[in-house]
């Protein structure tokens, strides 16, 4: 079942979409779950999370971005200059962190020197870097003028009942996923990390109606009586910024290790969340997506993301946490220390890893972090038997 979920995820164009895109329906890639993928599904167009999974070189990237940036959106760059998204029908960019918002500079200037890499369809979504009314409301407004564009481009009619429909169709899957991670934290593990995390990617890139239907039939072959996995493993806790493959996960449990959660971006830590079904559809979008996020752009919230990592490790009984960034990722990498030190305060092992994604990927010594944090874990036991 998990070879399902796999061959979405290990290519940028999956068979799944390249599906959909062969029946004639549209395909809206997107950079940051601050787009709600429930306004796309109600017009009926397929909601695609962009990957830099597969990039073997940045010549392209460097030349727009530079060498001081997150490598995340140079990835994303280099395979929009290669010509590997041309599928898209339309883009959105968000203002995640200042990195991302450049992407929507820069893919403009690379389509000038690269012709046909700039869908017709191009969106800039702003969101607020803090939760109050007054930027929520302003949110709203974001997301309203997102729906006219793509009702006014695409010859849509995105309605309430049509997004309120959508919102049930998203809420099966928050709800089928919570169950599943139920067995990843279970006390014998019966689904490793990797298998779980490249479940929830592949929700970033799947259509939702097909997504749901091999989540039921995961979820129906998990609840057999099936052997745990990985036992006797060291329990972790994966954290930090974007992750878009389950390399990272497959690396940690290559090493001797079971990672029974995680709170990444691409991750599960948002999708848990349901979205209500009463009241004005889009205000429930709204509040949903920008109060129960847990990104470390919203500053003022650091509180309620410090208790969220330490009530999911409790719940997981991870006995360690790895907390990994992206290099030059000024959000996660400035609070990931913070996050360490508190974990370590509370006598549960922490280590921070800053990493590259793509061709500059340094996996040695990641991996020699991460034996380290084994280590250390085993000497607790021992110290305390």
């Amino acid at each position: 079942m998990i070879e399902t979920f796999q061959s979405a995820t290990e290519q940028v164009l999956n068979p799944y979409a390249a599906e959909w895109v062969q029946e004639g329906k549209k395909v809206v890639g997107y950079t940051c779950n601050f787009v709600p993928g429930e306004i796309l599904h109600a017009a009926n167009i397929l909601p695609y999370r962009l990957r830099g999974h597969g990039t073997e070189s940045l010549d392209i990237a460097d030349a727009y971005y530079g060498p001081f940036v997150c490598s995340f959106p140079k990835c994303l760059l280099q395979l929009i200059g290669e010509g590997k998204y041309k599928f898209l029908d339309g883009a959105i960019i968000t203002t995640s962190c200042d990195s991302v918002r450049r992407l929507n500079d820069n893919w403009r200037s690379v389509a000038k020197d690269i012709p046909d890499i700039l869908p017709a369809f191009f969106h800039y979504l702003g969101a607020p870097y803090k939760v109050v009314p007054h930027s929520v409301e302003w949110y709203i407004k974001e997301l309203k003028m997102l729906i006219e564009h793509l009702e006014s481009h695409f010859g849509v009619s995105i309605t309430e009942e049509k997004l309120k429909k959508s919102i049930e169709a998203y809420n099966v899957s928050r709800q089928l996923l919570t169950e599943l991670d139920e067995f990843r934290i279970a006390e014998e593990v019966i689904l490793s990390g990797a298998d779980m995390y490249t479940v929830v990617l592949a929700g970033t890139v799947m259509p939702r109606d097909m997504y749901n239907d091999h989540l039921e039939r995961l979820l129906a072959k998990v609840k057999e009586k099936r052997p745990p996995v990985m036992s006797g493993r060291k329990r972790i806790m994966v954290a930090g910024s974007i992750c878009d493959d389950a390399e990272l996960i497959s690396l940690i449990e290559d090493a001797g290790a079971v990672v029974v959660a995680e709170g990444l971006c691409f991750g599960i830590r948002g999708l848990a969340d349901r979205v209500r079904l009463d009241g004005d559809p889009l205000v429930a979008l709204a509040e949903r997506y920008m109060e129960e996020n847990t990104c470390p752009r919203f500053i003022m919230s650091y509180d309620k993301r410090v208790t969220f990592l330490h009530d999911k490790a409790e719940r997981a009984r991870a006995q360690g946490v790895v907390f990994q960034n992206v290099r030059f990722c000024e959000f996660h990498g400035s609070e990931n220390s913070l996050l360490e030190s508190g974990f370590e305060e509370v006598g549960i092992p922490a280590v921070r890893l800053e990493r590259e994604f793509g061709p500059l990927n340094e996996t040695g010594r990641v991996r020699l972090r991460v034996d380290a944090l084994l280590n250390r874990i085993s000497e607790k036991s021992t110290t305390a038997e």
